[in-house]
């Protein structure tokens, strides 16, 4: 059995971005015009299967972070990510671990959107 050593940084960086995409709360949420054009019930299913992600692995989370993840809902092959930028949302955060610095910007998209 192999053990995974997650840096103590990259720790809370994943807790803060498993806040934002479990309950939505600590940043911004945007879905591209291909999710926003789906049905309702599809955008509902899309959300829930976001929010109660958890297959993270060492291929598609290698730093720790739970900054990505990849799914299919009714057909539709869909990808989440979180993207770390300054308060202004101008430039990249300096330090994505220090919410006081940083704005999460959680985009749920279509793959073909990518």
């Amino acid at each position: 059995m192999s053990l995974t050593v997650i840096p103590l940084k990259s720790a809370k960086i994943a807790g803060l971005n498993d806040q934002l995409r479990r309950m939505f709360m600590g940043g911004k949420i945007m879905m591209t015009a291909g999710i926003n054009a789906l049905p309702d019930h599809t955008k509902a299913a899309i959300l829930s299967a976001v929010r109660n992600f958890t297959t993270f692995t060492e291929d598609n989370d290698p730093h720790g972070e739970h900054d990505f993840g990849s799914f299919e809902v009714d057909g539709e092959k869909c990808f989440w990510k979180i993207d770390y930028y300054d308060k202004s949302l101008e430039a990249g955060s300096e330090d994505p671990a220090d919410p006081e610095v940083t704005t999460r910007v959680l985009t749920i998209m279509l793959a073909s959107e990518y």
